[in-house]
């Protein structure tokens, strides 16, 4: 009797194995699909972020000339706030493109 419990069970295993590997494979396909078409939009999501920070560069630097020429206090820290968005937008698109290794 245990002899063919055993033979049962080892059946029961092997049919949920080859069941579940189509599902594994599938899986990678999907993946592969994924990987495939996230690196056919990190260029062009990478010149649309260096646009975005070039008309907010614009913009910023013309209200930073507005507030030096009003005699505001606060410019340096509008500057240097200022600074920091336009090289975190401009460098994005490198640290992307060297995170996929695209």
């Amino acid at each position: 009797m245990k002899k063919k419990n055993l033979n049962k069970t080892g059946l029961l295993v092997v049919a949920l194995v080859l069941a579940t590997s189509g599902v594994y494979a599938q899986g990678a396909a999907a993946i592969t699909q994924a990987t495939s078409d996230i690196e056919a939009y990190i260029e062009p999501i990478g010149v649309l972020i260096q646009v975005i920070g070039g008309v907010v560069g614009i913009i910023g630097g013309i209200r930073i000339y507005n507030k030096w020429n009003n005699g505001d206090n606060d410019v340096n820290k509008e500057l240097i706030g200022w600074g920091g968005a336009c090289v975190f937008l401009m460098l994005v698109p490198t640290f992307i493109t060297a995170f996929f290794g695209l």
